[in-house]
Order: structure tokens, then sequence, then C-alpha cells
């Protein structure tokens, strides 16, 4: 026996510096710090300018604290969306933008006074929004540097903010053109509003929370009843969850279809439905009740009651008729409802045809006005001890003889605001609207048709997103514009003291407008007000508004000075362009009823169209669980903390895995599984670079005379390509990544590499199989780090100047060249499904020691398997055809060569070397 030589000097092992380890945390700062210093964004809109435009516009993000997973999974989809576009070749460009008036900014800055025992209302209005405007700005300066981090590329030195004075003059004029246009009108209606902020509030700004409120049943006695004198003396019931609206109660609503029932119980009689009679009974403590009559509906028609607290006099002495209401059902209650029109929409509609009229009883604080004549200066309305069985009202009512049943156990669901968390009620106050169902002058269409059209020719993502905005556009009532708070844009409108018109004058619009523009919100005062009115109108004559605008009016109106008024050239559409101005707006779900709706209001306003071409709306981060993310039950996860253990590149590789159309779970096993994905791909592109060590252009192949082998993986990168490129298309950005995950894993690493392992390593630099696959190896790299670099735009980065330290970013790369490639598909499809056999077939001798490895393996495979070099592709000794179905595996007696392993019959004992080695490492010695 010979003595073994150490052959490892001769076998061409890969070669990079590239690391296995990430360390993401660390390395990430130093390329985003390299970025900046080169100025790649611009360098980018420099080498795209002049090509085919994709514009998404920004929906923009709340300046009020740290960056949330949700923000940071709606700005990886939409550096996503904006890289891949690039990448394809198109001018792509990104400004981010900041939402920073409104309450919640407000409430903050409010916070901060009453820790400090300071009252607002005490502070002169320029100072307040001063500070109002310094907390935004910190919070858009902390947003931004989180937000840049993450690796979103975009315009940061320049982003657009709502209130930069530019944005805020742009906004009032927007505005002037509804009011030019006769589309903003002043009416009393009840809104959603907030006690404890004391505003109105829009939809968007309202959610829902499951609350126990105190249940009533109170009486109101028949005093007339022209269709059915019987009546008279019956106690007519209602049911309500809302006691705090009965010291406004105006009338009572029947439904004209119901059939009622004049019921007797210990003496006396009642008035209730039919179907809910029992129900009633049960609430006021009776086993039953003794029939007296029915009575149909229209036999109410002309009835009066008397309020329970009738005895104080003045309004509350006043009949309440009984009016048909299509609204009242009995599904539950008592089948008749009391009317509040200050307090509800169906209440108002059916009291105001009647001419019956708001009365504005409870102030913007919850409380009854002072000279209200029952409760006068109490409240707040919202406080369930106020509205409970032994407070206030129902003592009252039960004094008087009027309240039949109380009970604190009635469960169901409540608006409350989003930012307080306190509860809402509908409350009736003059605000400022938009109809939605006025013709809009030169247009012919409502507001609500244009907008309906506009959907129609909108693309949404998923498809499900226009019937659901469609439907809330379809039942939505007029747009409530005014907020009653100080830090907004300001209702710049001046109305006639005498005839209550809105003066709608272009030259005063205009000098208010510039005015703005150079002092910001600030300048409107009361002290300029002769000065835009000009020498045609007198101050004294009109009353300057000093509501400011509904923030959502704000948003809806970027698109107005992001994407038109010519302070982001890039974003700008050729010269003539009419129609949607963005590509995309891309936002969560719940914008359905917030910017994406209330830019399409004002953009069908004033352009007669969508300010968007398409809309992608995601779903929610949940916990691992499923659950909602909450401070309170601690299962929140921060971006920013992900980004400290793991890099921001796991962050997009988690947001960019998921499908994120339907609401989706992070947490820390999830976490662990995204990086293990990672590692195999940073493993893939660290194996790339090492077996490309010293690549050179001289020793690339053509396809045409590449062995089967290299062809069919040619052929699959191509079809990954069209893959790839119709994601990107339809936005699928969990099928991108999972294809691009698989062929790494999958068709590279699992099988390519793991097949051509050892004509890399063993075969002469100069064989040409060997240059076949270094040749497709370089076009995997080429291709690999593009398709990669939207994702993990770190990492491909990284991978890039790796191997091109002087050949700048990786993200100034277009969209790779794949060649073709033809193979027979079908026949693969059978070898592979023969190679997992095979190794199947093989692993109980590995496990139990029999062979070492697949090498020392002798298989025999079924007489039809397809032609090819089997034991090449099995990585095995040999490969014979048997007569059965079945793959058997022995161990072979041919010896190992002591260079590639391989063990083959031409080896004359183990650590000898095979015919080729003997040929490579002769070359090498002579050389």
């Amino acid at each position: 026996m010979t003595e073994q030589r150490d052959y490892r000097s001769t076998v061409f092992l890969p070669k990079t510096d590239f690391p296995m380890k990430a360390g993401l945390p660390q390395k990430e700062p130093g390329i985003l710090a390299r970025w900046q210093d080169q100025k790649i964004y611009e360098t980018i809109r420099e080498h795209r300018r002049g090509r085919e435009k994709f514009i998404l516009h920004d929906g923009p993000p709340y300046a009020n604290g740290d960056m949330h997973i949700g923000h940071a999974l709606n700005h990886i989809l939409k550096d996503m969306v904006v890289r891949t576009q690039t990448l394809l070749g198109k001018d792509a460009p990104y400004v981010p933008g900041w939402d920073c008036h409104g309450l919640p900014i407000e409430w903050k800055v409010e916070e901060e006074y009453r820790k400090k025992k300071k009252n607002k209302d005490e502070v002169p209005a320029e100072e307040f929004r001063a500070e109002c405007r310094a907390y935004a700005q910190n919070w858009v300066n902390v947003q931004r540097e989180q937000l840049k981090r993450l690796g979103i590329g975009g315009d940061w030195d320049h982003p657009y903010l709502t209130m930069d004075f530019d944005a805020e003059a742009t906004i009032v004029s927007e505005l002037m053109k509804f009011a030019e246009n006769a589309m903003l009108y002043r009416g009393a209606k009840p809104v959603m509003w907030s006690p404890v902020e004391k505003t109105a509030l829009a939809d968007a700004e309202v959610e829902y929370e499951d609350i126990v409120s105190t249940q009533i049943d109170v009486g109101f006695e028949i005093i007339e009843s022209p269709e059915c004198p019987e009546l008279v003396g019956t106690m007519a019931v209602i049911w309500t969850t809302t006691p705090w609206t009965i010291p406004v109660n105006q009338a009572l609503a029947y439904g004209k279809p119901v059939d009622y029932l004049q019921i007797a119980v210990e003496g006396k009689n009642y008035l209730v439905a039919e179907p809910l009679a029992d129900a009633f009974c049960k609430r006021i403590g009776a086993e039953g009740y003794k029939f007296q009559m029915y009575v149909k509906g229209p036999l109410l028609e002309g009835a009066t009651a008397r309020h329970p607290m009738h005895h104080l006099g003045g309004f509350f002495a006043e009949p309440r008729p009984f009016l048909p209401g299509d609204f009242v059902t009995t599904e539950s209650g008592t089948g008749l409802v009391h009317m509040a029109p200050d307090h509800g929409e169906d209440d108002f509609d059916l009291c105001k045809a009647h001419g019956i009229n708001p009365k504005f009883a409870v102030e913007g604080d919850g409380k009854y006005r002072a000279d209200w004549g029952w409760l006068g200066g109490e409240g707040s309305v919202i406080n369930p001890k106020f509205n409970a069985p032994d407070g206030p009202i129902c003592t009252a009512l039960r004094e008087a003889g009027g309240l039949l049943a109380a009970s604190a156990d009635y469960k169901h669901s409540y608006p409350h605001s989003w930012r307080s968390k306190a509860k809402v009620i509908f409350r009736c106050t003059p605000q400022w609207f938009v109809p939605m169902d006025k013709p809009i002058p030169g247009h012919g269409l409502t507001l609500r048709e244009t907008a309906w059209d506009a959907l129609a020719d909108t693309r949404f993502v998923p498809a499900k997103g226009r019937n659901r905005i469609s439907s809330m556009v379809n039942t939505r009532p007029d747009w409530v514009l005014s907020r009653q708070r100080a830090w907004g844009v300001p209702i710049t409108l001046f109305v006639n003291r005498e005839t209550g018109e809105y003066l709608a004058d272009p030259e005063v619009n205009a000098r208010i407008i510039a005015a703005i523009r150079e002092k910001g919100v600030d300048a409107w005062s009361d002290e300029r007000a002769q000065e835009y009115l000009g020498n045609a109108y007198k101050a004294e004559d009109y009353e300057r508004i000093t509501d400011i605008l509904d923030v959502w009016f704000d948003s809806g109106s970027t698109h107005a000075f992001v994407l038109e008024s010519g302070k982001w050239p890039d974003l700008l559409r050729p010269e003539g362009y009419k129609g949607p101005r963005a590509d995309l707006y891309l936002e969560g779900s719940d914008q359905h009823r917030g910017w994406f709706q209330s830019s399409l209001l004002e953009s069908c306003a004033t352009r007669g169209h969508a300010p968007y071409k398409a809309v992608l709306t995601h779903g929610f981060t949940m916990d691992s669980k499923g659950l909602k993310m909450s401070k309170s039950l601690g299962n929140t996860v921060s971006p920013l903390k992900v980004m400290e253990q793991y890099g921001a590149d796991i962050i997009r590789l988690w947001a960019l895995s998921v499908d994120f159309t339907e609401d989706h779970r992070i947490g820390d096993e999830i976490l662990k599984g995204v990086a293990d994905q990672y590692r195999k791909l940073r493993n893939t592109m660290r194996y790339l670079l090492g077996a490309l060590a010293d690549f050179d252009e001289a020793e690339r192949l053509p396809v045409a005379e590449m062995p089967e082998l290299e062809r069919y993986v040619l052929a699959l990168t191509g079809k990954l390509d069209t893959t790839l490129r119709q994601a990107v298309a339809d936005f699928d950005f969990n099928t991108y990544v999972r294809e691009l995950l698989d062929f790494c894993n999958e068709d590279l690493s699992a099988f390519f590499f793991d097949i051509r392992k050892d004509c890399l390593y063993c075969d002469s630099a100069a064989d040409p199989r060997r240059r076949a696959y270094r040749t497709v190896l370089d076009t995997l790299f080429h291709a690999l780090v593009r398709w990669a670099a939207p994702v993990t735009v770190f990492t491909a980065e990284e991978v890039w100047t790796s191997r091109y330290p002087e050949g700048g970013s990786v993200h100034l790369l277009e969209w790779p060249e794949v060649p073709e490639a033809e193979a027979d598909m079908d026949k693969w499809r059978q070898l592979r499904a023969l190679r997992e056999k095979v190794t199947e077939a093989i692993e109980p001798l590995r496990r139990d020691k029999v062979i070492g490895s697949s090498l020392a393996a002798e298989v025999t495979v079924p007489q039809d398997a397809p032609e090819a070099d089997l034991a090449e592709l099995f990585i095995t000794a040999t490969v014979s055809r048997g007569q059965g179905d079945d793959v058997t595996v022995t161990p072979t007696t041919d010896h190992k060569c002591g260079r590639c392993w391989r063990h083959l019959p031409e080896v004359s004992e183990d650590g000898a070397l095979c015919g080729r080695c003997e040929d490579v490492v002769g070359a090498t010695e002579d050389a």
C-alpha cells in the first residue's frame, strides 16, 4: 500500500472574504451612512431621468410617536414597489410625507399643559400652535431616522409636511375650489362628537368597543289620539340605552307596518309592539299582561303624548307628537322609539321633515347648557354614573312616575374616539359640509356618482378593496369638514352676518392664500380680516370662521401640493398630462374609510377623477397567536428592537414574506424562522462569491456548448424571471420572495450546487464542464443579487460590493438579462423525483454507517429511468438499471480516489488517483 498524499492544495475550493455570520445590526448603519455620503437616491434619479414614470404617492403617517410595526410593514411594502419598478428601469421617485395637524398632536400638547396645571384657553393661539408645530417636527425627525434605518430609499431631505406653509396654502386653495363651486354648505346636523376632546370627529376617527350601558323603559302618557281615542291615558313605552337623551326628547316614532298592543299590567295600560310585549313585561318584573286591544300602526297618526318631566313646564310641557319612521323595527325594545333630533341621524331627519328643530341642549363638553330646564349645567352625558339606574336622570324619571324599568346590564358595541379612547356621542352642532348628492357645477354628476365612476376605473389589490370602499362611499353622509380645535388649517371663509351666505370672491381668496403661503395658518386672524376683504367689503359685516378643517381634508389634498406643485420636479407628469397623477396609493385597509376616501372625494370634486390609478391595501399585524397588539396585553413587537437584535433586512424579509393583503402575524418564533431563511439566502450568495473567485470573461462558454444540466438550470432561471416579473406587476411580493428563496434553496443549493461541487473542486480550470458551470454561476449571481436587492437591501449591497468593490451600488442596476435556454422540463422533473427516491434509499445505509457518503453507494434504478449521467446526478459510485420499479442500494467495492473521493474501477487502491485527477494534478505540478 502506497503512502497517501494530501491533495487539498490541488483542489479548487471556493474563496471569499464574505462572512457567513451577517452581523446586520452592526453592519447596516455603515452601509446606510455610505449611501447617504454617496447620495445614492439622487444618483438613481439621474440614472432613470427621462424613463417611464412610476409614481407611488406616500400616504402621510401621523407625526406623534415612534415607528411601530405597522409603520415598518407599510413603508417596506412601499419601498419594495419603488425598488422593483426602478429595477425594471422606470423612473420611480419616492417622496415621504407626514400628517402634522389635528387632534392627536393638540391632545398631546394639552396633556403637557395639564401636567403643569396650565390652561390652554389662556395661552395665545399663536403660541399654542407653535408648540404643536414643534411637537410635530420633533416626531417627524425621529420617525424619519427610524424609517431610513429600515433601508427605505427616498428624498428624506425634502419630505412633504402638511404643516409647511406651502402645503397649508395649497390646502386652503383646494378648499376655495369647493367654495367657489358652491360645494360647501353650513348646516346643523348630528355628527360624531367627542365631549372629552370637544370637537366633531370623522368616521375614520372613531372605533367601536364593547361596553355595558344602562337600559331603561320610559312611559310617555298619551294625551291625544284622534284615530284611536281609547289610547288616551295609556303609557306609550320607549326603550333606550342612552338615558341622557331623554331630557332632549321631542317626539315618538312608530312603525306603520307594526302591530301594537294595548296591554294592562297591575291596573295600568301600556302601548308596546306585539312581538316585544313579553320581553317588556319581563323587564318591568311582571309575570304577564292582560290584553286590551290591537292597535295598527297607522292608528297612531296624529297622536301626542307628554314628556314624563312635563311638570317642569316650558319645553317639557310641549306635547310630543307620534311620527311614522321607516327605521322602526321589532327586533328589540318596544317598537316605539323616542326622538331626540340633537342626538341621532334618524331622529334628526324625521323631526326635520315634520318641522321640529334641534335644541342644542348639550354643550361641547358633554354637559347640558346652564339654562336647560332639567339638569342644566350638569353632566357629562357619557359618564356611566350620570346614566346609572340610581343616577340623576333615572332618579328624576322614577320620582315623576315615568321610569318603568332600569338596569345597568346591556352589553353592546359603542363608538369611541380612537385618540382619547373616550365614548363619543351624536351631537347636533353647526358644521361645514360637502354635499355628496348635489350635482357638481359644470360636471352634471354628483360627488357620489363621480366617486363611483372613479372607483370603477381604479385597480384594487386585493380586488375586494373596490367593494369595500364603494359600499362606504355609497352609504356615507355628507362630508363634515369642520372641527372645533386650534391646530389645523382654518376654514378661511367669511360669512355675511345678514344673509348667512359665505363669500366666494376669487380676489379675496387669492389674498388669503398668498398670506398663508407667507405666514402659515397664523395669518388667518381678526386683525387681518379687512386686509383680505379689501375695499369691496366691510369686516364688521362678516363673521370670520374660526373652525379648522378635518385633517382628512389635509391628507386628501396632498396629491395637489405633492404631485402637482412642482416643488418635487421628479414627481411631475409630462406637460399636458390629464388624469390620476399617482400610479399607486398603498396603505392599510382602514384607509378605505380614511385617506383613500378623502383623497378620492377631494380629487373628484375638484378634478373629476380619482388621484390614483391603483390602490393596494394591506392587513394588520397581529401577535404570534393572532391577537391584536396592544400595550396593555404586552404583546407589541417593536421594529426598533427587532433591528437591534436581527437587523433591518430580517424585518424586510418578514414583511415581504407574509400575505400582507390579509391580517398576518409576527413573534419571536416567526422571526427566528425568517432569520433561518435569511441565512440560507446569504449562504447561497456566499457560495456564489466563493465559486466565482477569479472568474474571467475568457472562461465564459456559450449556452449551446453547455451540458444539459446547465441548460436546464438556465431554463429554470428564465422561468423564475417570468414569475418574478409577474409578481412585480401584481404587487404579489409574497410570491416574489417565496419563489426566490425556493429557487435558491431547492433548485440551487440542494440540487445544482450539490451535483456540481465535484466539477467545481476537481475538474481542471479549462475543462468545458467547469467553464459551463462557472458561466451559469455568473449568470445566477447577476440575477440573484438584483432580484434580492429590493428585499434585503443591505445584504445585496454587501454581496455586490464584495465582488465589485468599485462597481457602485447594486441599487443602480437594472433587471437582469437571463440568456434563453431550452430543456426537456418533463424529463428533469422525472430525474429530480428519482433523485429524491435514491437519496431516501441511501439514507439508512449512511445512518447505520454501512457507507460514509453517497459516493460509496452503488444504485439500481428502474429500467425506464430517463437517459442521463445518473451517477453524476445522484452523486453515487455507479447507477445501473434493474428490472423492477424499486431503487436498491449496496456498498461499492471500488476504491476511493484520494483527491475527488469518488469510488471508481480505475482507482487501484484507496488514496490513489483517478485518471481525471492524475491529469489535473500533473498539469498543476508541471505549471
